[in-house]
């Protein structure tokens, strides 16, 4: 009996929490996303659809542009740099597997904000990687790394790295072995037992890992902001500066409204081809 008290307790509780903190806020923001505003006044209380129009202004198709793009690059090189890394601890035995799991969670002890500073410091003009590169003689002159695309791109994905190789790690362990190995006795080659058997298991971490770099690299401000400057405007970048620099709440509520559905479609098809996968694998 106190078992159940305590479990509606604490359903209950979260339930409270989420849509204090939540489900209200979120009403919030759609209801301001339909308001109009002044030079005056942060609201008007009238219904318009203008700031929703406003997304078909080419200046908004050139910033989801590049936020696609980023996006993209970012979950792919993660992917890239990620599947193998997650493979080798995986496949570790031990301390070592524990080393390296160590060594992944570490990052996760600072904050974003101070690991994006670090990366400021090893890419800037008198960084280490500048300094390293001329004291070998490879270059004789700093080359000017921070505040580019490039830059913006690196910091993303040494911050998100870690949403790739957790889900591919977890799915990865749970490999059955001895399908691998009875694919080598029939004379399989490592090519076709990667494509064949290895692929299709870890899928759903691919799906899972993609979704958890993609989304918030879509919406990432400070990052461009901090090695971008001025040059990297995307869409986390337009929020804020509609909220904060421009006070145009229902504008920045509007881009805000139409990222998160953006999003909610993203995890809607992540979820069809997770039941997907469950449907194949119960036939």
């Amino acid at each position: 009996m106190k078992i159940m008290k305590f479990k509606y307790f604490s359903i209950n509780l979260i339930s409270l929490w989420l849509i204090a903190l939540a489900t209200i806020p979120l009403l919030l923001i759609l209801i301001t996303s339909f308001l109009a505003h002044d030079d005056s006044h942060l609201i008007l209380w009238h219904f318009t659809l203008s700031n929703y129009v406003y997304f078909f202004h080419p200046i908004y198709f050139k910033i989801l542009w590049l936020s696609l793009k980023l996006s993209v690059n970012c979950t792919i090189l993660c992917l890239l740099i990620g599947y193998p890394a997650a493979f080798i601890i995986a496949r570790s035995h031990g301390s070592l597997k524990n080393l390296f799991l160590l060594l992944m969670i570490i990052p996760f002890w600072t904050s974003s904000l101070i690991r994006t500073y670090a990366i400021l410091t090893i890419l800037k003009t008198k960084g280490l990687l500048n300094s390293a590169l001329l004291a070998l003689g490879i270059i004789h002159h700093p080359i000017q790394l921070i505040y580019t695309n490039t830059a913006v791109l690196v910091a993303v994905v040494y911050n998100l790295l870690p949403f790739m190789i957790f889900p591919l790690y977890s799915n990865i362990e749970k490999l059955d072995t001895r399908l691998l190995d009875a694919a080598r006795d029939l004379g399989a080659g490592k090519i076709k037992i990667f494509k064949a058997i290895i692929l299709p298991l870890t899928m759903p971490g691919i799906m899972a890992g993609t979704l958890l770099v993609f989304l918030p690299a879509m919406t990432l401000f400070y990052i461009p902001v901090l090695v971008g400057g001025a040059k990297s405007l995307l869409l986390g970048n337009l929020v804020e500066s509609q909220f904060l620099e421009m006070h145009n709440w229902p504008g920045g509520a509007a881009t805000s409204i139409v990222l998160t559905l953006f999003m909610l479609l993203l995890i809607f098809i992540y979820t069809r081809f997770a039941r997907g996968k469950q449907r194949q694998e119960l036939l």
